[in-house]
């Protein structure tokens, strides 16, 4: 067989060998075109029929320690779209923002911008499980401005709250949402070539849909009071909480606080993470001076009974108004004089600069309607209920009884306005529900990306009327992930859990606490059980709840009997008046509520 003419020209050949070159050329050109998806950044122009977004941008946040990466947003609830600008001090090839569950920067929903060397590109992408990053076939983020100004480089843009797209995060009504960013250390010929674990990325968390309500006016008499840092110096450590003591000014009478929002100290923007300010107990009657840190073992012992919180304040959040009728007490006959201010200081770039951030209290000495009051839902403090190791999801549930509200509430019930929620590292969600008749009536708050990272006071879009004679119940369930953790999570450190709703409400009434566990006796039931089982000896008993739930062999059957104990056994009720004491009536070996018919959350209002 022939495989070569030899009778074959020159001419031939050299026809042949330039149809190879010209299809190589066509096969390179096409690996290095423009992404077919992804928007020319330089070729963007402004036209009257683009859609110009809701202004004023008045959410804004700082993204990274620096403050060199800045994010602003609006929302429009009639388009269910979110309109965000994100500012870049100094761009050099390029920045990544993104949303994921938890701030994973894997299976992340993404918008980047980047450099291929020749132009600018825009566009819709997503990470998979190992960060590798891929343009989006389906283009939901829609660029609309892309500008160089004087104070750095701009990107203005819009996404729906919900994409229908399964690589793309769901943005739900009053939950945090877990933003992550990055900045690009080279040019990309092709976004393929980008991996997020390769270059420099951060979090940060944010409430990105709030109530779509204007701000209260507040009455001619209003006065403040800075409860502020006195200037102090920022440690140079990665987290730091600097306590400082307060006094109210003298003989000052009985006032209501209608609003408070935060002072920040210019240029700390990026490191004061969030700030409390807690109200002393009136039985302490002086509590001495102290400016440093909170977990300093050598400060005043009478710091800690400092515990009934006023105002709270994380990076992002608002102004706080009270409503119309009502006001958070202050000052005046049977109060505490002194106040204690907690700020966070979120520092890993070991910045030390001078600050004194805080809160500022509006308050009026013109008493409202109703004193607002603060009331503590879920599960007591205590390591009686403990959380399985290993466990992806696992559930504890806190009750406030009807018996509770029946005994404790005016007939007219209260009305519920604001809630912060509270679990420590393992939690992940958080559930508060009104229960009326064995059905859930309506969500109190919820949140299932809660982070212990991001805690404030949130307004509710709808008040809540808790009514005692129909029998309400208020049910508080928490998420927790313990994969990381080879011990059971029970006690009372960081590393512990808690799962607890701080509802402001009014009427204020002497109710300060109304929390559940579950029956001790029930629970020892369930060690005698558990510790039979293969064993000849059982120590039940003998030794502290912590201690058992440590000693336990950890499998799926321990996991699960304990989850259906929670769930079914009697419950003990902390029905607290604010003296600490329990309301009278019997406490112990209750029901747990039954629920015969669950609400779920609207997405949007």
């Amino acid at each position: 067989m022939r495989i070569f003419n030899r009778n074959i020209r020159l001419q031939d050949v050299t026809v042949l060998y330039f149809t190879a070159l010209a299809a190589l050329m066509v096969i390179l050109v096409a690996s290095y075109q423009a992404p077919t998806n992804a928007v020319d950044v330089s070729s963007l122009k402004s036209t009257p029929s683009s859609p110009l977004p809701p202004l004023p941008m008045p959410f804004r946040v700082p993204l990274d320690p620096r403050g060199e990466l800045q994010l602003a947003w609006n929302i429009s609830y009639a388009n269910q779209e979110i309109y965000m600008a994100l500012k870049v001090a100094q761009i050099r090839y390029g920045v990544v923002l993104g949303m994921s569950d938890r701030g994973e920067l894997t299976n992340a929903d993404l918008v980047v911008l980047w450099d291929s060397g020749t132009k600018s590109y825009f566009g819709d992408a997503w990470s998979d499980s190992e960060g590798h990053v891929s343009l989006d076939s389906q283009q939901d983020y829609k660029l609309i401005e892309a500008k160089q100004k004087t104070d750095g480089f701009y990107l203005l843009f819009k996404r729906p709250f919900s994409t229908c797209d399964p690589r793309d995060y769901l943005i739900e009504q009053d939950g945090t949402v877990h933003v992550i960013y990055g900045f690009l250390d080279q040019r990309l010929a092709s976004l393929e070539q980008l991996n997020l674990s390769r270059i420099h990325t951060g979090i940060q968390r944010v409430l990105m849909l709030r109530p779509d309500t204007p701000s209260p006016t507040l009455p001619p008499d209003v006065q403040t009071l800075d409860v502020v840092a006195p200037n102090v110096i920022i440690p140079s450590q990665e987290t730091t909480y600097w306590c400082f003591i307060q006094k109210l000014p003298e003989n000052m009478p009985k006032s209501h606080i209608v609003m408070y929002e935060s002072v920040i100290t210019p240029g700390n923007e990026a490191i004061v993470h969030h700030i409390e300010v807690f109200e002393c107990s009136p039985d302490v009657r002086d509590v001495p001076e102290y400016s440093g840190s909170c977990d300093d073992k050598m400060k005043p012992g009478k710091l800690n009974f400092c515990r009934h919180v006023l105002a709270a304040w994380a990076m992002g959040a608002e102004a706080f108004y009270y409503p119309p009728d009502a006001g958070l007490p202050m000052g005046g006959p049977g109060s505490s004089r002194f106040l204690r201010l907690e700020v966070h200081y979120h520092n890993p770039l070991l910045i030390s600069r001078h600050d004194a951030s805080g809160i500022r209290l509006h308050y009026t000495p013109s008493l409202r309607r109703y004193d607002a009051g603060i009331m503590e839902l879920g599960l007591v403090y205590t390591p009686i209920m403990a959380i399985p190791p290993k466990q992806q999801t696992f559930y504890l549930t806190g009750y406030c009884t009807s018996k509770c509200t029946q005994t404790a509430l005016p007939s007219g019930g209260i009305y519920i306005f604001a809630s912060q929620l509270h679990t420590h590292l393992a939690g992940h969600g958080v559930r508060t529900v009104l229960v009326r008749g064995g059905k859930e009536l309506e969500v109190v708050q919820e949140d299932q990306h809660f982070s212990t990272h991001y805690q404030t006071i949130r307004v509710l879009r709808k008040m809540v009327n808790v009514l005692p004679l129909q029998g309400d119940v208020l049910i508080t369930k928490c998420t927790y992930n313990t994969e990381d953790r080879s011990k059971p999570t029970g006690g009372f450190g960081i590393m512990e859990e808690m799962c607890v709703n701080y509802i402001h409400y009014y009427p204020r009434t002497q109710l300060e606490l109304c929390k559940s566990h579950v029956d001790p006796g029930y629970l020892q039931k369930y060690f005698n059980f558990i510790n039979f089982q293969g064993n000849d000896q059982c120590v039940c008993g003998e030794v502290s709840v912590t201690e058992q739930y440590s000693q336990l062999q950890w499998d799926m059957f321990t996991g699960e009997v304990l989850d259906s104990l929670y769930n079914t056994a009697p419950i003990s009720m902390h029905c607290n008046q604010s003296s600490a004491r329990l309301f009278p009536g019997e406490w112990d070996n209750q029901p747990v509520p039954v629920v015969t018919a669950v609400l779920e959350k609207p997405r949007y209002p």
